[in-house]
């Protein structure tokens, strides 16, 4: 049995407002913390947790139309797109570098859980990229690829 659409947006919507109190609850949270390496997982969870609102949200949008990008809007969008991989891959490579030459594990941790972020985001971007390179309208799966083929897994450093 599947969802109809009004269900996949109800679902949506209660998915929406469960991230939104994540977010609220580690905000509160953080007013009590003075470790900064849980601060800085906390806050990462929390920021992961508001993404994924936005991302419901736009599921819920693209249920009943995805907007349609103007020749300007294409343009501004290849080349912004264009501009983020080509640093998202200077980014990762000074990453990789710090991670070899780190000797302390728990920085190096965390500059582990930057770089999965990091390739994440990469591997959004080249997804993005070879949709408008090959010049097509944007289906409504490529919309779908797009949110959540990378979405990564809630509530780990790094993921």
């Amino acid at each position: 049995m599947s969802f109809t659409d009004e269900e996949m947006v109800a679902f949506f919507h209660e998915q929406e407002k469960l991230e939104e109190e994540i977010v609220k609850s580690v905000s509160k949270t953080l007013e009590n913390i003075k470790n900064p390496v849980v601060e800085a997982v906390l806050r990462g969870i929390s920021y992961d947790s508001s993404k994924h609102a936005d991302l419901y949200k736009s599921a819920a949008q693209i249920i009943a139309v995805a907007p349609a990008l103007t020749e300007r809007e294409f343009k501004h969008l290849e080349e912004v797109v264009r501009w983020h991989i080509e640093n998202e891959e200077k980014l990762m490579e000074r990453l990789r570098e710090a991670i070899n030459k780190t000797a302390n594990d728990r920085v190096k941790f965390l500059l582990e859980s930057i770089l999965a972020d990091e390739k994440r985001h990469h591997d959004l971007l080249n997804l993005i990229m070879n949709i408008i390179v090959r010049g097509e309208t944007i289906t409504d799966q490529d919309w779908w690829d797009i949110i959540w083929k990378n979405a990564p897994f809630h509530g780990a450093p790094g993921g």
